[in-house]
């Protein structure tokens, strides 16, 4: 897998893996691939905090947007519309580049339309919308296999330059058994197996890779509030080491969760909006 020379390509693309419900401490113990490639320094992980509450909807919106939940208004998983905000695939779609997701409903429902329909809203194919081709999938525990393979057939298909993929089994076995679980490790490791499958052939076709999570799971099965379990979370970058602070400023880990969507513009060639946090570089 040759990593070292894709900061030099002139089309930049981006495939952003977001494991929902991963805790830090799970992804370094149990992502043994990922893990592989940081002790061969192709790729570098970080630690992120984070924002709160630590409650899925809410962070699909900040990791986009950059814009925290009491200004974007997506407050709880139980506000369910169009985001008022301007997201990294609008900003990709606006600058002419091509976008995918394959992932959970909820985010057909802050970039697509709201409420989802499953018989009109599973498979988009449109030119007009922020994500211009999606496979969006409404049970939790539809699986991993499934859903990577979708990722895998969007990218081969439509060659994206920013595929978003969105995996729900890690977060659906903490919540049944807890987050020390031997179920929930277990889906971490599946995760891990499909990811050494595909990540070596995105990296081949010239993508940057991006692995990260948008909360934690505590012991019993919980997340929303504020123990270190429940929101510090892994961010793998594949082929990229230079995350750079602002001058004079020393980074320290973890990094705030806030800076990932300008993080994702950077990675892509795109200028962050306005109202993006920009607080990694």
């Amino acid at each position: 897998m040759d990593v070292a020379g894709m900061g030099e390509r002139q089309e930049k693309k981006l495939a952003v893996v977001v494991l929902d419900g991963l805790r830090y401490d799970a992804a370094r113990r149990w992502l043994g691939y990922l893990e592989h490639l940081v002790e061969k320094e192709r790729a570098i992980c970080y630690s992120v905090l984070s924002e709160l509450p630590s409650l899925s909807r809410p962070l699909y919106e900040v990791l986009l947007t950059g814009v925290p939940a009491c200004e974007n208004g997506i407050t709880s998983n139980q506000v369910v519309r169009l985001s008022r905000e301007r997201s990294v695939f609008h900003l990709a779609s606006e600058a002419g580049l091509r976008t995918a997701a394959a992932a959970y409903h909820w985010v057909s429902e802050l970039y697509v339309s709201a409420p989802f329909n499953p018989a009109a809203d599973r498979h988009l194919h449109d030119g007009t919308k922020p994500i211009r081709h999606g496979i969006f999938y409404f049970e939790d525990h539809y699986p991993d296999s499934h859903l990577f393979a979708d990722a895998e057939h969007l990218r081969s298909a439509y060659d994206p330059h920013f595929l978003y993929v969105h995996s729900m089994n890690i977060d659906d076995a903490g919540h049944k058994f807890g987050g020390e679980s031997k179920q929930y490790e277990g889906a971490v490791r599946i995760a891990d197996h499909l990811l050494a499958q595909l990540v070596p052939l995105w990296v081949s076709a010239g993508y940057r890779v991006v692995v990260t999570s948008d909360h934690g799971m505590n012991a019993s099965g919980q997340h929303g509030g504020t123990d270190e379990a429940e929101r510090l979370v892994p961010l793998y970058v594949i082929g990229e080491r230079d995350l750079t602070p602002s001058p004079g400023d020393n980074r320290r880990e973890p990094l705030p969760q806030l800076g990932m969507a300008s993080f994702l513009c950077r990675l892509l060639g795109l200028e962050p909006s306005a109202a993006m946090a920009r607080l990694w570089f």
